[in-house]
């Protein structure tokens, strides 16, 4: 906040004049929050909070200062050179950043999105059986990563930009749920995602992605979109994950309760707004 206010205000007379009323301004916002926190009987407030706030605005006004707006030139000059020239791309990096918060949920299956059997009170409309199981979890899988890879790929400026970014950035959500699920569960349940559904699925993505990747533009698009609701819909038609509510009973949620209910607000909604931001591609720049 120190150093986007010092920016902000480098138009105003003085040489300081800017990053002293950025640091006072965001002291001053410390102070509220640490006043307010008074009425909340689960918080307590702290001058050490203050103290530090106020520290960190300073930094980032100190920052600003020797940086100045050069950082968003350069970061201007990258994004040119790596992110495709598309309408709303920076509604798409939102959204692949709002992605990689679906895996932090163990209790989900691997990249499951778009479950809206909680919120409606529903239940599974296909019994449980192992094999049947087996197959709609790879099908989950499978359906959501082409998705979210070919999101990626409409980001990337240039085909062979796609062809790295795509696998770092599903490996990167796999990272992400073997750590969640170690801090979260279990150190032991660290891979308890990689089933042989999951397993299936990602080697189905990864060939599907390798041809899809080459392809023109409003192919992928609609692919993208029809893996999306193919996706969704599966989820929405699995049976309960015995896995799911035995990691889900053991996980002593704690001040990570909130937390959870944010990741499955994402996790359910992510696929619907997704869906727009792909017919919002299609128009001209």
């Amino acid at each position: 906040m120190g150093f986007l206010l010092t920016l902000a205000l480098r138009g105003l007379p003085g040489r300081f004049t800017a990053p002293v009323l950025a640091v006072l301004l965001s002291a001053t916002v410390s102070v509220v929050l640490e006043a307010l926190q008074t009425w909340l009987p689960s918080r307590v407030p702290s001058n050490v909070d203050l103290a530090c706030n106020a520290l960190g605005s300073l930094l980032g006004a100190i920052w600003a200062r020797v940086v100045g707006p050069r950082v968003f030139v350069r970061f201007a000059a990258w994004q040119k050179r790596l992110i495709a020239p598309i309408p709303h791309a920076e509604l798409g990096l939102t959204l692949l950043g709002l992605w990689l918060l679906i895996p932090l949920s163990p209790e989900i299956l691997l990249f499951g999105a778009g479950d809206l059997r909680q919120i409606l009170g529903l239940g599974g409309a296909v019994p449980f059986a192992a094999d049947s199981f087996v197959l709609i979890e790879a099908s989950i899988t499978a359906f959501n990563a082409l998705a979210v890879g070919l999101i990626v790929r409409l980001l990337c400026a240039r085909k062979a930009v796609a062809y790295l970014a795509v696998p770092l950035f599903i490996l990167f959500g796999l990272i992400v749920r073997t750590v969640a699920a170690a801090i979260l569960v279990n150190p032991n349940e660290a891979f308890a995602w990689l089933t042989p559904g999951a397993e299936i699925g990602l080697l189905l993505a990864g060939v599907g992605l390798a041809v899809a990747i080459a392809l023109p533009a409003i192919p992928r698009l609609l692919l993208a979109a029809l893996a999306l609701l193919a996706g969704a819909m599966l989820v929405n038609l699995a049976p309960p994950n015995p896995y799911s509510s035995a990691a889900l009973a053991a996980w002593r949620q704690g001040h990570f309760l909130n937390f959870n209910g944010l990741t499955r607000w994402i996790a359910t909604l992510w696929p619907f707004l997704t869906l727009p931001f792909l017919l919002l591609t299609t128009r001209r720049q």
